[in-house]
């Protein structure tokens, strides 16, 4: 049975974001990029019109359908992070070259994509037995951009994240 599989529409840059998404995840690579042998509304024959490319096992497509529809927050990838490097990892590379950090570990890469950095660590801390504790580490990530597990363990514990006064 076919599998449905997300196509992201670009404004004539889909082969470059392929390019990058695919360095972000191990089993992530390039399929297929195809050049229509006709003028297409997107462009002159021979110009890159859709990019076939996988992101650590999910397929993707990119289409380069032009400036009439933009990216927004209703569509965001999450990535579950098995630590701290590796949302460092992630935020670094989804920041740089015009990437821009949002709060509660979102970021919007240059291509105007959402994604959410988030640690596991995060998801046991929230659904801790202990109401209390859950709830300091929800108050605590809300005042977060990226995700930082030690401030959320310390929250978890009681303890501030933020030097006393002198």
């Amino acid at each position: 049975m076919a599998k449905p599989y997300p196509c992201l529409w670009f404004d004539g840059n889909a082969e470059e974001a392929a390019g990058f998404y695919v360095t972000l995840m191990p089993d992530s690579h390039v399929d297929k990029v195809w050049r229509p042998p006709a003028e297409t509304p997107s462009g002159p024959a021979g110009t890159v019109l859709t990019v076939d490319f996988t992101i650590a096992g999910q397929r993707f497509q990119g289409l380069n359908g032009g400036p009439q529809f933009r990216f927004n927050e209703a569509v965001s990838f999450v990535i579950d992070c098995e630590d701290q490097a590796e949302v460092d990892r992630l935020w670094e590379a989804l920041t740089a070259n015009g990437g821009e950090p949002g709060p509660c570990g979102w970021i919007k890469d240059r291509f105007g994509l959402s994604w959410q950095i988030v640690p596991r660590r995060l998801d046991e801390l929230l659904n801790d037995p202990d109401s209390e504790r859950a709830r300091r580490v929800m108050e605590a990530m809300l005042k977060m951009g990226k995700i930082d597990v030690a401030q959320l363990e310390q929250a978890a514990d009681g303890a501030s994240s933020q030097s006393p006064a002198p």
